[in-house]
């Protein structure tokens, strides 16, 4: 965010008062007594008290020093820090609407939010990114609302609901809602300096608004080309090597929490640098909304973080004053006099429980609820996206030629290779082999033909019924996985008939089923209702196949047609492969 796009609401006139109540001469609208400040500057854990006048921090003083104010939060024994900043987030990944997601996240602590809307850019269009600002308007979570860079994320290999071009993103920057552009995850085109590409950064480096980056799997001259090219910022690590690498090539770094996994990695790497860079903030990236419900947002990411062994005073100051400088917002990430009043009180600095959350001066939530509840935009504009019929079971099956046939394969669930392999085939349609699985995606957003191409996958475990999905990464077509075209029907029929969302099916009966009818990819119902639903769907997914984490895991259903990621995807146009181009309808390469 540039040093225009400064919020107007901190005026000469709310700074007149402001100092006039830092100096003695005016009451301040609320003091906040007996609390101990963490300085995410110094570092310091000190006692303070601290004067607000409307959305300002006017003072920070002695404890017990002022009495004066219209209102008194009592902070005996709380720890006060700065509201927390999520760098790089999808409220889509949530799966329920923008006010149910800041109902969930204000009373842990997390006041702002970097949010990527590309999930509804890839299913509604400009239409869809315009409704996220507006969505956000008015509720007591401050968004950063960014342009989606990759709609879809590789073009020509797949077909999203729309087409950005450097064109339409220009035009989502000119709105002054939009903090910058959103992860750039056509990493070989940036790095090819495709056309289309190239002018999407450059779009970005004219507004002077940030270009976010996802740079998996880069290394060597491929990550400096990409960090050249004008992107500035990472979450996709993959190990500590490769956090200090993107360090090194001074990328700011938006730690994730959704890879639990790689977090005590990383801890260590940057204990061993000794000190915190400025440049490491965090983010949740995707949270499910059991997660959410369960654990939070932001706060669950720090308090992790502090569990694994990093200094909570780290943690806090990667979470506030550090992201605050990445979004060029002088505003925040602070408790000091003139920053702006989002202000957390926690329990402690190890648990993160918030007692009281302030925004803009103003006391939104307590004892983990809010005072008031967020007023919910219209969700009309997201409803009828599900543009596909009904399909059949022959749909999902791999049409071939004579008695055998030689076939290609998508081997591991992350980090992607190519396989091959032989297979029967029967009646005029493959047989699939032992040890594979069945992966269908249909187009469902109306710009190209619905039958769904279907692949074979390899190390994704046996599969004993389907599941269907309308979430998947990040064109959000329709995706069924399954040991039996059967089964596979019957997921997808289902998914069809509820307008978007999730089914699990085993033997033909529906086990589970989440309806997500706003765009496929959401709810409109309480969060708690989302929750016990997704919760429902993990349950029965596991009764049909065996996960083996950390990468055959249920989430990986999500991401197994993210065809910018290096290696072979299957999208709505076939098995497709970014780095090389390469696109086929079908795995049979040839019949005997």
């Amino acid at each position: 965010m540039t040093a225009k796009q400064q919020p107007a609401d901190l005026d000469a006139s709310l700074r007149a008062r402001a100092v006039a109540a830092a100096r003695g001469d005016a009451r301040f609208d609320v003091l906040v007594p007996g609390g101990t400040i963490v300085d995410v500057v110094t570092g310091e854990c000190r006692a303070a008290d601290v004067g607000i006048v409307g959305a300002l921090i006017a003072s920070v003083h002695a404890p017990g020093s002022r009495s004066d104010a219209d209102t008194v939060i009592d902070a005996a024994g709380a720890y006060l820090s700065p509201g927390l900043i999520d760098t790089h987030m999808h409220v889509e990944s949530s799966m329920v609407t923008p006010a149910v997601y800041a109902a969930a996240v204000v009373p842990r602590g997390v006041t702002t939010v970097v949010w990527d809307p590309h999930e509804f850019g890839n299913v509604s269009g400009l239409a869809g990114v315009r409704w996220a600002v507006d969505a956000m308007g008015g509720l007591p979570l401050r968004a950063v609302v960014l342009a989606p860079s990759c709609v879809p994320s590789a073009p020509g290999l797949e077909v999203a609901g729309a087409d950005f071009d450097a064109d339409a993103v220009a035009e989502t920057l000119s709105w002054p809602e939009i903090g910058g552009i959103a992860e750039v995850m056509n990493m070989r085109g940036v790095i090819d300096a495709d056309p289309r590409m190239t002018a999407i950064v450059e779009a970005g480096l004219k507004a002077g608004k940030p270009v976010n980056g996802h740079a998996r799997g880069l290394a060597g001259a491929d990550l400096q080309a990409f960090v050249t090219a004008g992107v500035s910022s990472d979450h996709e690590l993959v190990s500590g090597e490769d956090l200090i690498a993107k360090l090194r090539a001074g990328l700011t770094i938006e730690l994730r929490g959704s890879h639990d996994h790689l977090l005590p990695e990383f801890v260590t790497a940057l204990g061993a640098l000794g000190h915190l860079p400025q440049t490491v903030t965090l983010c949740t990236d995707d949270v499910f909304p059991d997660d959410l419900h369960r654990d939070g947002g932001l706060d669950d990411v720090v308090r992790r973080l502090v569990r694994y062994g990093l200094k909570a005073e780290w943690a806090l100051q990667a979470a506030t004053l550090n992201a605050a400088r990445r979004l060029g917002r002088t505003d925040l990430g602070l408790i000091a006099p003139g920053r702006r009043a989002d202000i957390v009180l926690f329990e402690d600095i190890r648990d993160f429980r918030a007692r009281h959350v302030l925004a803009d001066g103003k006391l939104v939530a307590s004892g983990g609820g809010m005072l008031q509840a967020p007023v919910a935009a219209d969700v009309s504009p997201l409803r009828n996206t599900m543009k596909i019929e009904p399909l059949a079971e022959d749909d999902f099956r791999i049409a071939a030629a004579g008695r055998t046939a030689r076939v290609v394969t998508i081997d591991r669930p992350r980090f992607t290779r190519w396989g091959e392999t032989r297979a029967e085939v029967a009646g005029g349609y493959l047989v699939p082999p032992d040890g594979t699985t069945l992966i269908a995606v249909a187009h469902r957003h109306g710009r190209a033909d619905s039958r769904p191409r279907v692949g074979l996958l390899e190390g994704w475990g046996e599969w004993r019924g389907a599941f269907a999905t309308t979430v998947s990464h990040d064109s959000h077509n329709l995706t069924v996985f399954g040991g039996s075209p059967r089964d596979m029907m019957v997921a997808a029929n289902a998914v069809i008939e509820a307008g978007g969302g999730m089914a699990v099916v085993a033997e033909g009966k529906v086990e589970a089923l989440l309806p997500l009818p706003l765009c496929g990819l959401v709810s409109d119902v309480s969060l708690a209702e989302v929750a016990a639903g997704f919760a429902a769907i993990r349950e029965a997914a596991g009764g049909i196949v065996e996960w083996q984490p950390p990468y055959l895991v249920f989430k990986a259903c999500f991401g197994a047609t993210l065809a910018c990621n290096a290696g072979p995807h299957q999208t709505d146009r076939g098995i497709a492969d970014v780095a090389t181009g390469k696109l086929l309808e079908t795995p049979v390469l040839e019949t005997f």
